[in-house]
């Protein structure tokens, strides 16, 4: 029984990483039920019924988070581009459809996101994702590596989580101008408390991009800071990396206390490898580090 469950739940998996991979292409109910070996009369209902979600809405919702991102994050990218890629054939359904979902324009979003209603939209998309059995990290997914010292610029996020997006924008906008492409210049997140603190406004978290060039803070509350070199036990997540604390728990809970490490004087920290506006979200990759004596 429960390797049946297991398959079932691979073969909706793989329709989520085909749904990934071509979000800008022809998504019908033929092919993904052929992905995922089903029957196509069937499929549909059994894809609500494992994710709450019909396949078109779905679809949808892969579509304008990724095109939300872009607009977010990629000013290099026309809203027209990013409509069609969408799926939209014209930018005027493109921007009414946004605008219904998130109550700004494309446009607007681009200059100022508001980020709470954002993320309220994409609950369900986030609950159908999660749907599935999560990973299982053991301790052949943790590796041991002494890391070098690293100097870096830090934007620092302090307050509610959700306005969190508005610090990213910022940084990005900020490291565009200083020239620290994430190719060339390494981007780390630093987590100073707990990703849910009892007050949201406790919540905080460090915004890095490696670099020793002299900081130009540019009108932006930016610092030259390091992160410390030395041992640490390192997790690579790959896919889903909106939230790394399933693997930041296997760590802290599982991890290190049957290793027989103690843990450094220093947060646990993550590289960023893959952004979920140049990558399918399936394929974004982030490393986690817990720093050990």
């Amino acid at each position: 029984m429960k390797a049946a469950l297991q398959n079932y739940h691979a073969r909706m998996q793989r329709v989520l990483d085909y749904i990934d991979r071509h979000l800008g292409g022809d998504l019908d109910l033929e092919t993904l039920s052929g992905v995922a070996a089903f029957s196509k009369f069937h499929f549909h209902r059994q894809f609500k019924a494992t994710f709450g979600l019909s396949v078109h809405r779905y679809i949808q919702l892969a579509r304008m988070k990724r095109a939300s991102y872009r607009l977010a994050y990629k000013d290099a990218q026309s809203v027209t581009d990013i409509a069609m890629d969408a799926g939209y054939d014209a930018p005027d359904a493109f921007a009414r459809a946004f605008r219904q979902r998130f109550g700004q324009s494309p446009s607007s979003f681009r200059k100022s996101p508001d980020w709470e209603p954002w993320l309220a939209a994409f609950g369900p998309f986030d609950n159908a994702r999660s749907k599935l059995v999560q990973k299982t990290f053991t301790t052949d997914d943790v590796t041991i590596r002494h890391e070098p010292s690293t100097p870096v610029a830090i934007m620092e996020h302090r307050g509610d989580p959700a306005t969190l997006g508005a610090t990213i924008q910022r940084f990005i906008a900020w490291r565009r101008a200083a020239g620290l492409h994430p190719k060339t210049s390494p981007t780390f997140n630093v987590w100073r408390s707990e990703r849910r603190p009892a007050s949201p406004v406790d919540y905080r978290m460090d915004l890095c991009v490696g670099t020793d060039q002299p900081i130009e803070a540019n009108g932006e509350q930016i610092r030259a800071g390091e992160i410390p070199g030395g041992r640490c036990a390192v997790l690579r997540v790959v896919g889903n990396t909106d939230n790394l604390e399933p693997a930041a728990l296997y760590l802290y809970r599982d991890w290190l206390p049957a290793s027989g490490e103690e843990a450094r004087d220093f947060p646990i920290y993550c590289q960023r490898l893959g952004f979920l506006a140049e990558v399918p979200e399936h394929e974004a990759v982030a490393d986690l580090f817990l720093p050990l004596k």
